[in-house]
């Protein structure tokens, strides 16, 4: 039996990654560990600020205000957008939501 000169990633790492070799199922599991750490850091931030947004709809509401205020809402949507393009615009708009409370 001969050996080759490149390996092949195995039937299960394969599948997991896609991959077709050793190092590009290497490669690819850092990488997607590094993304899930990444993913952890944007959910901890996201309730970080649905925090601060209860925050300051509490004052808003305490001071006979509205608890949502549109202008606010269309800067955050314009600066996604500006950063993020047209997909940037769903994002915000899902930040928000998500910040809007429970009412």
């Amino acid at each position: 039996m001969s050996t080759t000169a490149t390996a092949t990633a195995t039937p299960a790492a394969a599948e997991a990654t896609g991959a077709r070799t050793p190092e590009a199922v290497e490669l690819i599991t850092g990488a997607r560990e590094r993304i899930d750490a990444l993913d952890d850091r944007i959910i901890g931030l996201v309730q970080e600020r649905m925090a601060i947004s209860a925050v300051i709809q509490d004052a808003r509401i305490a001071s006979g205000g509205r608890r949502v205020s549109l202008s606010r809402e269309m800067e955050v949507l314009s600066h996604f957008r500006d950063a993020l393009g047209k997909p940037g615009t769903t994002l915000a708009m899902t930040v928000l939501e998500l910040c809007r409370g429970r009412v």
